[in-house]
């Protein structure tokens, strides 16, 4: 990899600033394969370097991924004046890395959520054209049938005018508060409420479960957060 500055190798963990990095060259609390760095103008291979702050090494990453179980309450955005954001979940060495989130779930809406400083890809993501299929577990107030299911799968549109592409409905249980998988391969305001609501089927409750390949981390708890691994980033490079 090509060679980059020291305080934009050690800024990039979103840890330290880069004049922050200046001032522990400075103190001689920068190592570069064992060695204090001179400056932070220094330049390494991110890559291959060893580089150590305070004698903890770090973890260069070009990119970052990081996976959220969100909680319902806050808001998908990266700020906003009417309530708390994702973003509010993270600590500060993340905020600092300007992450975004991949798409919005609604504020009372649970579940998967990626977060990103990677343009290209969340882009990708996002688009129709992909077909990156984003899965949801739905309750709803009302016995989903297999019309439903038909609904779906021919494409709806609204009574506004809205008009959504074919969808997947599954449904897992049937009774006066009924449960199922929605799969679809767009995201517009509210789709997946306003598709149950048109059918009857009002939702009550609503957590996306899985993005393209990717599915909900299990072992994740509710507000938490983690990052995604090399091959999970990979595999969301592939096509959907």
């Amino acid at each position: 990899m090509a060679l980059q500055r020291l305080d934009k190798i050690i800024a990039s963990t979103g840890r330290w600033s880069r004049r922050e990095v200046k001032n522990l060259v400075r103190q001689g609390r920068v190592l570069v394969d064992g060695v204090p760095a001179r400056s932070a103008e220094d330049k390494a291979d991110p890559e291959t370097a060893d580089i150590a702050v305070n004698g903890e090494s770090i973890t260069y990453r070009r990119y970052t991924w990081v996976m959220l179980n969100k909680p319902a309450g806050y808001l998908s955005a990266t700020e906003d004046g009417r309530g708390p954001t994702v973003l509010d979940l993270l600590p500060p060495e993340l905020r600092r890395q300007n992450l975004f989130p991949v798409g919005r779930l609604d504020k009372d809406t649970e579940g998967l959520l990626l977060l990103t400083n990677e343009g290209g890809l969340a882009h990708e993501l996002l688009s129709p054209r992909h077909h990156v299929d984003k899965v949801y577990y739905a309750r709803t107030a009302g016995r989903l049938t297999e019309e439903d299911c038909r609904a779906f799968a021919s494409g709806m549109t609204l009574d506004d005018g809205l008009a959504c592409l074919p969808a997947g409905l599954e449904i897992l249980s049937a009774g006066e508060e009924s449960e199922a998988y929605v799969t679809l391969r767009e995201g517009k305001f509210h789709q997946v409420k306003r598709m149950l609501a048109q059918r009857g089927k009002p939702v009550v409750y609503l957590e996306r479960v899985r993005m393209g390949n990717l599915p909900l981390d299990p072992a994740l708890a509710r507000g938490k957060y983690r990052f995604l691994t090399a091959e999970e980033v990979q595999n969301l490079r592939k096509p959907q």
